[in-house]
């Protein structure tokens, strides 16, 4: 049986309807009236007195005849991201792991079944990749996101991907829930995951777990970059070792801080 998120006991139309504008204007990279009354099936009078709303408080801004989020988003996402504990005391450790291997070093937490990028520190010799700071990604196809939900209640993890589901990003990407199921019980055996170009064509990842004192999953960090670089003896053996020693660290300023 299909598991629903939670329901709001008196949900509020016009805050749902308000983050639907806000979600549709990230989505369409900045929209006029006419288009986002389309886009949401609201009456343009309506997405006009929203949009008017949020621009005299600040949250977007109009360019023309297009609305664009505003700034002011970063201020709260920055203040969400700053007074998580994971962060202030991972962030050192992954500028570390990216000076010490030249790749890219990240950090990721879940909330509400998918897994936002807390950090992600770049090595002189890492790359570009299309997911930044505050992204929102599935968890099931990167290292990062498998780890967590390895560490995860099954009943949880049925519950994400209930309400996710599995979607491909590459033909290397897990589909079905036996293989998943199957591949978090070999990264509790071995105590880190690897992504082989399940998300991105061209780019391998190994993540190792970040658990609180009380063996709860708190995120995970991981190294990313070229399959051509992370391969062999220098993904399973030193890289590996590098991100275990880092996780240790953190897990450790987490349970004293």
């Amino acid at each position: 049986m299909t598991r629903q998120p939670p329901k709001a006991k008196n949900p509020v139309k016009a805050a749902r309807n308000t983050l639907r504008i806000v979600e549709a204007l990230t989505e369409l990279d900045g929209a006029g009236i006419t288009e986002l009354s389309r886009e949401l099936d609201l009456n343009k009078s309506s997405v006009h007195n929203y949009l008017s709303t949020l621009e005299e408080e600040e949250y977007v801004w109009k360019d023309g005849t297009e609305y664009h989020v505003g700034l002011r988003f970063f201020e709260v996402g920055a203040h969400a991201r700053h007074r998580r504990l994971l962060y202030k005391v991972g962030q050192p450790e992954a500028r570390k792991l990216a000076q010490q291997t030249g790749e890219r070093a990240n950090i990721l937490t879940e909330e509400h079944g998918r897994g936002f990028y807390l950090c992600k520190e770049k090595g002189d010799q890492a790359v570009q990749v299309d997911a930044h700071v505050g992204s929102r990604v599935h968890l099931h196809n990167t290292a990062l996101g498998k780890v967590i939900l390895a560490y995860m209640p099954r009943e949880r993890v049925e519950m994400i991907v209930d309400r996710h589901g599995l979607p491909q990003t590459t033909t290397n990407t897990i589909g079905n829930r036996e293989e998943l199921f199957d591949e978090l019980e070999t990264i509790r055996e071995r105590e880190v995951a690897y992504d082989r170009e399940e998300r991105l064509n061209g780019i391998q990842c190994v993540a190792a777990p970040i658990l609180r004192n009380d063996d709860v999953i708190a995120g995970a960090i991981s190294i990313s970059g070229p399959t051509t670089r992370l391969e062999g003896d220098r993904l399973e053996t030193e890289i590996r070792d590098r991100l275990e020693a880092a996780a240790n660290i953190i897990e450790l300023n987490i349970s004293y801080s």
